[in-house]
């Protein structure tokens, strides 16, 4: 997005994001599989071409999913291989899920607040990314309870809990310090202050929510098509050229 001059910035304004040389690290939360690569994967893909170190988290294994009678035991495991296979499309080698919560019972209690500041205090990142914490009554269906939650705790675990040492002292005890994230992006948002142009890595998106076909393949040519029309409306809302791609965040600094 454009640059506004210094001069016109209010102190409501959001923040522009830091260029990507000058981040090392980057934390992406996300309640199940799949969510992150709906949400960001062409994004995530640039970050790695960059050379940022992304790190993926899943708060579930996602295992209320699917849309046949594949056996529920099985699903938690089928779903972790998509999510790897998924993420390896996009160069995401360091995938991990939180152990102890369940699909459809998230919420943003203080086991998984603790669980993810563990992680950002392991990873130490810049810049972490999650899903909106915020319901959006205008598209209900887009604001999963899960979804809801896995974004409230990672907010609540990026500040202040990462960076207050008094918070869970165990983990400085455990050789885990007080870390500060520098800037938070957040997925799925009812307002945008940021896009990022995906067009030439639309094809790694769209691989890897193929690789989720216990929640995909039902789509068929119908994927791309969605993807597109999603997409596409991000671009256009932005001003983008016709034809060009784009995913949506808000960002905001922590300072």
């Amino acid at each position: 997005m454009t640059e506004p001059r210094a001069d016109d910035r209010s102190p409501f304004d959001w923040a522009e994001p830091l260029p990507d040389d000058q981040v090392e690290r980057a934390l992406v939360v996300a309640a199940h599989p799949d969510d992150a690569d709906f949400g960001c994967s062409g994004t995530v893909a640039g970050w790695v071409d960059a050379g940022i170190e992304v790190t993926l988290v899943l708060c579930t294994r996602g295992d209320q999913g699917g849309f046949d009678d594949t056996e529920r035991a099985e699903m938690p495991r089928i779903r972790e291989a998509e999510q790897r296979a998924a993420s390896a499309e996009l160069g995401v080698t360091d995938v991990r899920f939180l152990d102890g919560f369940h699909d459809g019972w998230l919420e943003p209690n203080w086991e998984l607040q603790k669980q993810l500041v563990t992680v950002i205090r392991q990873v130490r990142p810049q810049r972490v990314l999650c899903q909106s914490p915020d319901r959006n009554l205008r598209r209900l269906q887009g604001s999963h309870p899960d979804h809801l939650a896995a974004g409230e705790a990672t907010v609540r675990a990026v500040y202040p809990a990462a960076e207050n040492p008094f918070a869970w002292p165990e983990l400085v005890e455990q050789g885990l310090p007080a870390w500060k994230v520098t800037e938070l992006w957040v997925m799925a948002h009812h307002e945008t202050s940021h896009v990022v142009d995906i067009t030439e890595r639309f094809d790694r998106k769209l691989a890897a929510l193929r690789a989720h076909r216990s929640q995909t393949a039902h789509l068929g040519d119908r994927l791309e098509e969605m993807l597109r029309g999603w997409n596409g409306t991000n671009a256009t809302r932005a001003g983008l050229p016709a034809g060009r791609l784009a995913e949506a965040f808000v960002v905001t600094r922590i300072n």
